[in-house]
């Protein structure tokens, strides 16, 4: 009865607020394995701990770019959840019959800043991308969204073109956030998610980048073919509704 319940209400497009949380804890306990965009694994700890307190599920995390994550669902792996970091991978994998259409929602619209550790370095226009000699970090744009926003912004900005051959790319913002954190490239685009610390920039300096300047981050989330009629996998997808988990979003920058 549970899981039919859970199920309705992601049918329906609705919260869990609908839901009591006696409902959710009802079920068996079990596992769910979720790729996760590794912009939003660390927030995604955060709520699978959560998330297991409460319903005694076990969420068991899987992070990576965006566009890897997708190849790996493609080839086999039997994941029963995808938090993207996008809109489309979901939506591709619907199309091709990879994941449930009726299961897919936007869990979080994320945030590009440029930042780097050391005070002083980034101004909050973002004027430094004018900079001589300028050095940036910046995740794929090719399998990251979050890379793919950063061109964007530097196409924008008219710089693109003058950074070739001084652009260090990373494999995912992940990657680029290691690149920036150890000194290995002066400045990098991020996720406001990576270096925000309740509800404030940890240290540093940053240029929060201005949506109107990028394609929106809205980053979808959706059941796997391999999820279907699992409890865990369910419910987890209803838990990223609720005030809860969405405070936890929006503490580190998520929208």
């Amino acid at each position: 009865m549970a899981n039919s319940v859970i199920s309705w209400v992601l049918r329906q497009g609705l919260g869990v607020g609908l839901l009591s949380l006696g409902v959710l804890s009802s079920a068996r306990a079990d596992t769910t394995l979720v790729a996760v965009a590794a912009n939003f694994s660390g927030t995604a700890q955060t709520i699978a701990s959560d998330f297991k307190r409460m319903s005694g599920h076990t969420v068991t995390l899987v992070p990576g770019g965006t566009g890897k994550l997708y190849a790996q669902i493609k080839n086999g792996a039997p994941y029963q959840v995808l938090l993207s970091a996008d809109d489309e991978t979901p939506s591709r994998l619907v199309q091709e019959g990879a994941a449930l259409a009726n299961s897919q929602f936007t869990y979080a619209t994320g945030r590009l800043v440029l930042w780097s550790p050391q005070p002083g370095v980034v101004d909050a226009p973002g004027t430094v991308l004018g900079a001589a000699g300028l050095r940036v970090a910046m995740a794929d744009p090719k399998t990251a969204p979050y890379g793919a926003a950063a061109m964007q912004v530097m196409q924008q900005r008219g710089v693109w073109q003058g950074l070739q051959g001084r652009l260090i790319q990373g494999e995912s913002i992940a990657q680029t956030y290691q690149f920036v954190a150890s000194g290995n490239a002066p400045m990098g685009f991020v996720a406001l998610s990576q270096v925000m610390r309740d509800g404030r920039l940890a240290d540093g300096s940053a240029w929060q980048v201005p949506v109107h300047l990028h394609q929106a981050l809205r980053q979808d989330a959706v059941l796997l073919n391999p999820g279907q009629g699992q409890a865990a996998a369910l419910a987890f997808l209803a838990y990223l509704r609720t005030e809860p988990a969405r405070r936890v979003m929006r503490a580190v920058g998520y929208e």
